[in-house]
């Protein structure tokens, strides 16, 4: 079957939402779908737990895997700032002061600058087109720091690496919510999330191993730079040559496989993609609680992020270590980070809550902290010191789930896309904040910074908490429109259990109309039939939130 041009989309899409114009919605669904609608329409499509099953893994080998390979370009081009320092990048361009600090600010400035225009191409340009752009133009930005001989030279490169940068973590999200069910998107987000770790594995042994190469062009902080460039700008036309844009298009799915691909998604009530960029959707998100609780959440754990990505090395060398062996000394740390990240997101999806695990994770963090600032950093202590060190490795569990948390909990194509934005805007600002609460001048202990990031860890609990308590009291709400509008006040949210079963599939004897509301009766529609016509979490009174 050839693709289908964006006006047969249109018009087929518009098709099948005046077969599903139902009360309030009625104009507004007409003209407002998910693309998947142009191709199942108003039908319900059969499949079994093994078509789910069998779906799940060949999304898995193609989509997944470019997420992973991607997403571990961009850490490590992104990390080996703190490599390059540690093997003379400060001495060879001059930087004095907090030179260093705002070099490492200014990636995630650029960032949040290109926010409200990165939420914008996220819904309008195909994915296929947008992913090999962003990761083209970091790779030849990283590229280019190995040729920077002064603070305006890093400047501008680090600047362009975090512009092109901008988009990578809302997508990576938009496209794991667009291409599987609430209930595996924690461990997805954790196999690409979790990079994070064997980055900072390759970013210490590429930094050992490249730093012994003798040159007598080139410096070992160079040499770094250029051949993780080089790497990252080779993998930008892979990129475009396996990746797909949406379901109806994936040419590795046959076509009696893409209906069922989508069907199996219904239940999540969180769509699965339009080209139409909805102003509604970004006034919703504006006077929404929950919204400025994320970006609380998001801002307070990535300061902590941020410190380790780029002081990490910095603090190793002052607890007395040289620069080989604070190289190695890292990998432990993003092996932590890898096994952390895996069973925090294991832990989500099996007890299908997010919250907790969040608050628990922040527990070792809090410690690591308190151990590095109270603890003296002299010769008898660096086992301590060390093992401080590596708890941190603990706060980067808590990026994947929040991550999975908030696409699980946003529906609506425009919306969810602002709110990843904001969600990395919140990121960057964090980004910001964490290398400038650390000053050259305190070092080795850092005492100031470590201080001021332990209290930002502990109002990280406290957000979490008010998070949740809000999400429940957001259910109630939607259990009273549901009843008001002749629906169950409770239903099963199929979405999050393990195996599949079908988006009405309401037999669950708990589940039923609220007690004392005898007079509301059953709904003449099918659950799950707003699924797709590009409705958010508050326009939609089948959604549920998860906390």
């Amino acid at each position: 079957m050839a693709p289908m041009s964006d006006k047969v989309v249109v018009e087929r899409v518009e098709e099948a939402c005046s077969d599903l114009r139902s009360g309030r919605h009625g104009g507004d669904v007409a003209q407002h779908g998910d693309r998947a609608l142009a191709l199942i329409g108003n039908e319900r499509v059969s499949l079994t737990d093994e078509d789910n099953k069998r779906i799940r893994k060949k999304t898995d080998k193609v989509i997944l895997a470019i997420l992973i390979w991607v997403y571990f370009l961009q850490i490590l081009d992104k990390s080996v700032l703190g490599y390059g320092a540690t093997f003379g990048l400060q001495k060879a361009t001059h930087l004095t002061g907090n030179q260093y600090s705002m070099v490492g600010s200014i990636a995630p400035i650029a960032q949040l600058a290109w926010q409200p225009f990165s939420s914008f191409l996220i819904v309008k340009v195909p994915h296929r087109i947008l992913m090999p752009s962003l990761c083209l133009g970091w790779g030849i930005a990283q590229a280019s720091m190995a040729a920077c001989h002064s603070y305006g030279d890093l400047l501008a490169a680090r600047f362009f690496l975090g512009l092109f940068e901008a988009g990578c973590l809302p997508l990576f999200s938009i496209i794991t919510s667009q291409w599987y069910r609430r209930a595996e998107q924690p461990v997805r987000v954790a196999a690409w999330y979790g990079m994070n770790g064997l980055a900072t594995i390759a970013a210490s042994a590429l930094s050992y191993g490249l730093g012994h190469i003798p040159s007598a062009t080139l410096e070992s902080w160079q040499i770094i730079f250029l051949f993780v460039g080089l790497v990252t700008i080779v993998t930008a036309p892979f990129v475009y040559w396996k990746l797909d844009n949406d379901i109806p298009s994936a040419r590795f799915l046959s076509e009696s496989d893409k209906p069922k691909a989508l069907e199996r998604l219904r239940a999540n009530q969180t769509g699965t993609g339009s080209r139409e960029f909805r102003w509604s959707h970004i006034l919703e998100l504006a006077l929404e609680p929950k919204t400025y609780l994320w970006v609380g959440l998001s801002m307070l754990l990535n300061v902590g992020a941020s410190v380790t990505n780029t002081f990490g090395p910095l603090i190793l060398n002052g607890l007395g270590f040289d620069k080989y062996l604070t190289s190695l000394l890292n990998i432990p740390f993003g092996a932590m980070q890898i096994t952390v990240i895996l069973l925090a997101s294991w832990a989500a999806q099996r007890f299908r809550i997010k919250s907790a695990i969040l608050v628990v994770l922040v527990v070792p963090v809090i410690a690591g902290l308190a151990m590095l600032y109270t603890i003296s950093h002299t010769k008898p202590h660096e086992g301590a010191l060390l093992a401080g060190y590596y708890l941190l490795a603990f706060l980067f569990g808590g990026n994947p789930l929040l991550v999975a948390w908030i696409v699980g909990n946003t529906a609506g194509t425009t919306k969810k896309a602002a709110m990843m934005s904001v969600y990395n805007a919140a990121s960057s600002a964090g980004n910001i904040v964490g290398p400038l609460l650390f000053n050259s001048a305190d070092a080795p202990t850092y005492h100031p910074g470590l201080r001021a990031v332990l209290g930002i860890f502990v109002a990280l609990a406290a957000c979490t908490s008010i998070q949740a308590a809000n999400l429940m009291f957001l259910n109630k709400l939607q259990e009273r429109k549901r009843v008001k509008n002749g629906k169950p006040a409770k239903l099963v949210d199929h979405s999050m259990e393990a195996h599949y079963h079908d988006a009405d599939d309401q037999l669950d004897p708990s589940v039923g109309i609220a007690e004392g509301d005898a007079e509301a009766q059953p709904s003449r529609h099918k659950i799950g039939d707003q699924a797709f016509l590009d409705l958010t979490d508050r326009q939609n009174d089948e959604f549920v939130y998860i906390y």
